[in-house]
């Protein structure tokens, strides 16, 4: 009973100093000095605190998110990792199957909360006073966000209770938020008034202390509370940390009671070359494509400064690509253990696909880059696993089947085919004709070249990138 009550009165004044903190913005339009451009100041600043925490947040998750029928995040490939890896002593394991999710927050803010927030920056010339209450109101509001992550969410173990698809839905009501106030700061205060002002900040701070019960309240923890109160608060507050379609038990794998009898290496060398196609691919989506956006406005505008700053986004897309990659399979241990065979992260320590030898089947794989590097790569089918696994690649393909003592009998892969390598560039170079011409041609204004380079561009690199495949899977 004595917890219950403490419990309940922290969250009572817990609550109570969300509702204190919140407030402060009508002191200053009480007292005249505020108008609409100085909350979106401070929300837009609390907004970009808290896509960041909630980003952080999402990579300290213990508990599992379950799967997701379309792979939308941005990395989704590492959803399928295991284990975790501590960054600072102490505090607890970062979990890389949670990245795709921190890259969610950040890129639904970068591309929904920013954009609008940079044009009116740029365009609508606000005026803002950075007087000391103002500072005072971003001081406490970030401070106090701050001050939860590292108190309540790190030092009383939140992490352990929630999953990174929970905390995703967490920075889009206060995106909402500041959108709003900046359309209507837009308006101007005159057409406005500050009657509109305090009902955004009143909106603002029901958001956050309904956002301060979802996380932190417990309906065991109101349990003793009259039926009618329980009942109000929880549907109002929607009292549950995370739905419990949102969670899922730790995904971890049980090694097998044997000891390790072989061990073979990755090949890292032919990782990071089989990451380029995975690369190229995984550009086709909604994030790779905009990456590509922001440096083809900056090549039209002609500006080589915002080239050069624009440019930092696919790369930052490229460069986070060849990383998901390499850590998938680079960083691999195949073990032989009793009738298995054990994909081993050694810098995570953990296991991350296990599959019985003599029940599954093992397929040579037609990489690219083995054919190059005459490195060798097998895929894997067996039962009870529910996603692509390979093995591979390694240095020396025969060798390694010998080593682990896998049923692999034909390890050689198709011969080289000079007629498809040909056919291939031929079809390829045909498609490609006419862009490029477009650059040659003096009656094709360079405008009109670029522009037809965007609109068209991603469509033939399908049919480009798929030929040169083929050829070089038969080189």
């Amino acid at each position: 009973m004595r917890n219950r009550l403490i419990s309940v009165s922290t969250i009572v004044f817990g609550a109570f100093g969300v509702i204190i903190v919140n407030l402060i913005p009508l002191i200053g339009i009480a007292a005249g000095e505020w108008n609409l451009r100085a909350i979106l100041l401070i929300y837009w600043i609390e907004a970009v605190t808290t896509v960041l925490i909630a980003a952080t947040k999402s990579l300290f998750a213990e508990q599992g998110s379950p799967g997701l029928q379309a792979k939308m995040e941005p990395l989704h490939e590492l959803r399928a990792k295991r284990g975790g890896f501590q960054l600072f002593h102490g505090w607890p394991p970062i979990y890389p199957r949670n990245i795709p999710f921190a890259l969610t927050i950040l890129g639904f803010w970068i591309s929904v909360g920013a954009p609008p927030s940079v044009l009116y920056l740029w365009f609508g010339h606000p005026e803002f006073i950075f007087s000391v209450d103002i500072l005072l109101s971003i001081g406490a509001l970030v401070g106090m966000q701050v001050f939860e992550f590292m108190t309540e969410y790190i030092g009383e173990n939140e992490y352990t209770d929630v999953s990174a698809q929970a905390i995703v839905q967490t920075p889009a009501q206060f995106s909402a938020v500041v959108l709003s106030v900046g359309i209507l700061s837009t308006a101007g205060d005159s057409v406005t008034g500050g009657g509109l002002v305090f009902v955004i900040v009143i909106m603002k701070t029901i958001i956050s202390v309904r956002r301060f019960y979802a996380e932190h309240a417990e309906t065991s923890i109101l349990a003793g509370l009259p039926d009618f109160i329980h009942q109000l608060i929880s549907r109002v507050f929607e009292m549950s940390r995370s739905d419990e379609d949102e969670i899922e038990p730790q995904p971890e794998v049980t090694l097998p009671d044997a000891e390790v009898n072989a061990r073979v290496s990755t090949d890292r060398r032919a990782v990071l070359l089989g990451s380029i196609w995975t690369i190229i691919f995984g550009l086709f989506n909604r994030f790779g494509v905009g990456s590509l956006v922001v440096p083809a406005v900056a090549v039209i505008i002609g500006d080589p400064l915002l080239i050069g700053v624009a440019m930092i986004i696919p790369l930052a897309v490229f460069g986070a690509q060849v990383l998901s990659f390499y850590l998938r399979y680079g960083t691999i241990e195949y073990q032989r253990r009793g009738d298995s065979i054990v994909a081993y992260d050694t810098v995570l320590d953990a296991p991350q696909w296990i599959a019985p030898v003599h029940t599954a089947e093992f397929e040579v794989k037609n990489a690219v880059s083995d054919r190059l590097l005459d490195t060798g790569t097998l895929d894997i089918t067996a039962e009870k696993i529910d996603r692509d696994i390979q093995f591979g690649p390694v240095s020396n393909i025969e060798t390694a089947v010998e080593t682990l003592d896998l049923p692999v009998s034909q390890t050689d892969r198709p011969d080289r085919d000079l007629a498809v390598m040909g056919a291939a560039t031929a079809l390829a170079l045909s498609f490609l004709v006419v862009p490029i011409g477009m650059y040659f041609s003096e009656k094709v204004a360079p405008l009109t070249a670029i522009g037809f380079t965007i609109a068209v561009g991603p469509f033939l690199f399908i049919p480009v990138g798929l030929l040169i495949h083929a050829g070089l899977s038969r080189i």
